[in-house]
Parts: C-alpha cells; sequence; structure tokens
C-alpha cells in the first residue's frame, strides 16, 4: 500500500510539473503578444528567386539579441522541418505542421552563422541566424540548422549584397 502511495504522489508531482510549464509557456506568450504583433503577410508577388531552396530544420524564433529567449507566441517557438528560400522581396520559411514566415528584405538586419540559438547548440556556424525588425519594431532572430551547411556564405553574402 505504502509503494502505491508514493506512485501515485510521483505521478501527481509529474502532472503538476507538466502544467506549470505549460502555463508558464501560456504567460510568456501573454508577455511577448504586444512586442511581436502580426506577422507580414506572404506576398502576391515575392519576386526572383535569388538562392535555392534549403532543406533544414527551424528551430526557433528569439527576442534579438538573446540566443535564449526563446518567442512563445503563436507557433514561433516550435521546432519544425523547413524549407528556406531567399527571392527578391524576402526570405521564404516554409514549415512543416506550422504556418509560413515571410521575412521582407527591408525588415532582414543581418544573417550570420551562430554556434546555437534557441537552446540548440551545434558546432561552431552551425546555425543560420536571420535577424530581422517586425512591423512592431522589435527585432528578432530567426534560427535555421541547415542539412546542407556549405550554402550559409551564400546566404550572408545575398544579405550584405557582394558578388557570390
Amino acid at each position: 500500500m505504502e509503494r502505491a502511495l508514493w506512485v501515485i504522489l510521483c505521478v501527481l508531482l509529474w502532472i503538476l510539473a507538466v502544467y506549470l510549464m505549460y502555463r508558464g509557456w501560456r504567460n510568456r506568450a501573454a508577455r511577448q503578444q504586444d512586442r511581436i504583433g502580426e506577422l507580414p503577410p506572404v506576398p502576391a508577388e515575392t519576386g526572383a528567386q535569388v538562392l535555392e531552396p534549403t532543406t533544414g530544420l527551424y528551430l526557433g524564433s528569439t527576442m534579438a539579441p538573446s540566443w535564449q529567449d526563446r518567442i512563445a507566441v503563436g507557433d514561433l517557438g516550435y521546432r519544425a522541418t523547413a524549407v528556406l528560400t531567399r527571392y527578391e522581396h524576402g526570405i521564404l520559411l516554409e514549415r512543416e505542421g506550422a504556418a509560413t514566415i515571410w521575412i521582407p528584405e527591408q525588415s532582414i538586419t543581418a544573417i550570420r552563422t551562430e554556434r546555437g540559438h534557441a537552446g540548440k547548440v551545434m558546432t561552431e556556424g552551425g546555425v543560420l541566424v536571420i535577424r530581422w525588425t517586425l512591423p512592431t519594431g522589435s527585432e528578432i532572430d530567426t534560427g535555421f540548422r541547415g542539412d546542407d551547411k556549405s550554402v550559409y556564405p551564400a546566404w550572408a553574402r545575398a544579405t550584405t549584397g557582394d558578388d557570390e
């Protein structure tokens, strides 16, 4: 009987911990909502494709400059397999099982490689990070781990305007 009570107590504590984490995530989303606002919609005309689509994993978006301050609004904080494509007028991030993200060209402030993003740590230069400004004026970093990391330099050059 005593053992059954310990098992029940452990299960209840686990349920309480999961509930508190869920509640904390919802509270974080409520606090961030005004800073995030509505994301830019995908335009009807994206312009010519500048870079080939790159497959990989969307790691999440964080409040710049912190690589660990994950955004909890909507589905921006959830990891998903994705395809990243560069167009004349911006970057299209098509995520599997989540909303598509459009990053307008004029909103992009930097594209760089980092060692980690949104709690994911890799080797040096293993994550492609796009820093951009939302319509609300908040700056965020969107992390992407490409299947082929050899394309990262082309992404950075496309931002600085250098020749490929």
